[in-house]
């Protein structure tokens, strides 16, 4: 794999074989998939995902856990359904997050992803439970040779930074999405790339504008080069930080629009590329 392949999120489901038809016309050659559920990780779906991945000439390089029950509506529901925060659904999601962990080891992937939830540095007890947590799966993700990529935006660098300190596990990596700082009100995506760059081993390539009050509203996703993350610049810091990896786009809408937006975002990106590094993808 080249530095600095063109990515896509895909989704495992009904329109695999379009998606995939759309990524090798725009020349994506990786991909990071959400993880199928239950029924579709046995090891006949395995072989079938890896044919028909390879036969596509897309690489996967991410398994992105989702758990069901999570609802991203607006910031209090995120705080109280994603990830393994809460507590209720908390031991249910850390078994389905290490049969993922599983199902990407078979499928030959060292990486796995997710939204760990909100993370709350005030509050001590429930700190210290979602430090053990995340201990728990990076060492079943060890074992298996996987890192464990926790995608940014839900919290501040900084309290992601003191959470990677705590936890103490060397394959624990960050996914870094910079218009989730936006969309989130989490902070100015460019200073927290640089505050976490030790641990960036993937990325989102997603453009946002910020909400008229961040952290209490939703900001908007836009098409990327369309918002407030500087595309440029986003690429320009991941070279100072010394990111060697894919670079994934994501647009969390679906349809005909989307395909359009990722082949903008091709385009976007590969000029960008050509500029900040000087390559041709």
């Amino acid at each position: 794999m080249s530095s600095y392949p063109l990515g896509a999120f895909i989704v495992c489901d009904d329109g695999l074989d379009l998606r995939l038809s759309v990524a090798g016309r725009l020349g994506i050659t990786t991909a990071q998939i959400l993880a199928p559920g239950p029924d579709g990780r046995s090891s006949g779906h395995v072989q079938t995902l890896q044919r028909t991945f390879a036969q596509a000439g897309v690489q996967i390089t991410v398994v992105f856990c989702g758990f069901a029950g999570e609802s991203y509506a607006d910031i209090p529901t995120v705080e109280r359904t994603i990830g393994l925060v809460p507590t209720a659904t908390r031991a249910e999601r850390l078994r389905e997050a290490r049969s993922i962990s599983d199902f990407a080891r078979a499928m030959g992937v060292d990486a796995i992803g997710l939204h760990i939830g909100v993370i709350r540095e005030e509050d001590a007890v429930a700190y210290h439970q979602i430090i053990d947590v995340a201990r728990q799966l990076c060492d079943h993700a060890a074992a298996k040779e996987q890192r464990v990529h926790l995608e940014t935006g839900q919290e501040s660098a900084m309290t992601l930074l003191r959470f990677f300190k705590d936890v103490e596990r060397p394959n624990l990596a960050i996914n870094f999405d910079p218009a989730n700082m936006i969309l989130y009100g989490s902070g100015e995506p460019i200073p927290a790339l640089r505050l976490v760059g030790e641990h960036v081993k993937s990325v989102h390539c997603k453009d946002a504008i910020w909400a008229a009050h961040p952290g209490v509203d939703w900001g908007q996703e836009v098409p990327l080069g369309h918002g407030d993350v500087n595309m440029e610049l986003f690429l320009q810091t991941l070279k100072e930080i010394g990111y060697v990896g894919p670079l994934t786009i994501e647009r969390e809408i679906s349809g005909e629009q989307q395909a359009r937006d990722i082949e903008e975002g091709v385009k976007l990106l590969n000029s960008l590329v050509e500029k900040v590094w000087g390559l041709q993808s």
